[in-house]
């Protein structure tokens, strides 16, 4: 119950929060398809950045409990990226580009991020449609890699990442599964809740831009 228990301005902030998640999406489909690309897409981290802060806020992340495990997802991820793009033998052969902002020894910061947001939109998505727990892990990771196919055709023109390749390896879809089981598995472990409209909102989102773009992209 404590989920829908919330006052009026509760609900209007995170009403606000929820057209600020489609505005910057929507906005940069427009604004990209219209030619101002580099304008749009050098304002991703930003974009990334402020979409973790809204879902830190409405998930809600409102204590150390909850905190800490989302810290460790974030580093986790950050771990296997460095391993991904030094070692190359988890998702294949590749390297960040300069749209994702401040890297460090090659990974950019902002990646944790995504990863954890997405993993939490994911778990709270599958959590509210399935009740035993291997198959919420099951349906979050599949629910990850779907959005990474998507994300696949629309990083190398964006500057994001780019595969040796050119474009990406089977491998890195078994890892993003493999790794996403982990994560998710740890998420249910730590019985952690998050807010399923908001979830819902932020994964639609983006799956929206990428589903666009990979159209977009391949004519």
């Amino acid at each position: 119950m404590k989920d829908f228990i919330m006052t009026d301005k509760g609900i209007h902030a995170k009403s606000w929060a929820i057209f600020v998640i489609w505005l910057f999406q929507v906005s940069a489909i427009i604004g990209i398809s219209l030619g101002f690309q580099d304008w749009f897409i050098t304002k991703t981290p930003f974009n990334l950045l402020l979409t973790g802060v809204l879902l830190f806020l409405y998930y809600p992340i409102e204590s150390i409990r909850k905190a800490i495990p989302v810290m460790v997802i974030y580093a986790v991820s950050i771990l296997v990226e460095w391993v991904g793009v030094h070692f190359g033998f988890l998702f294949g052969t590749y390297a960040y580009g300069n749209n994702l902002g401040l890297k460090i020894d090659g990974v950019p910061l902002l990646i944790g991020v995504t990863w954890a947001t997405l993993i939490l939109c994911t778990a709270a998505i599958a959590d509210r449609f399935v009740k035993p727990i291997l198959l919420k892990i099951v349906i979050g990771a599949l629910l990850m890699v779907s959005i990474d196919f998507f994300m696949e055709t629309s990083a190398p023109p964006f500057d994001f990442w780019i595969w040796a390749e050119g474009v990406a390896p089977i491998r890195n879809y078994v890892a993003w599964f493999g790794v996403s089981l982990i994560l998710h598995a740890f998420f249910h472990q730590q019985k952690m809740k998050g807010d399923f409209t908001f979830s819902c909102h932020i994964y639609a989102a983006q799956l929206l831009f990428f589903i666009y773009f990979y159209g977009f992209h391949r004519i």
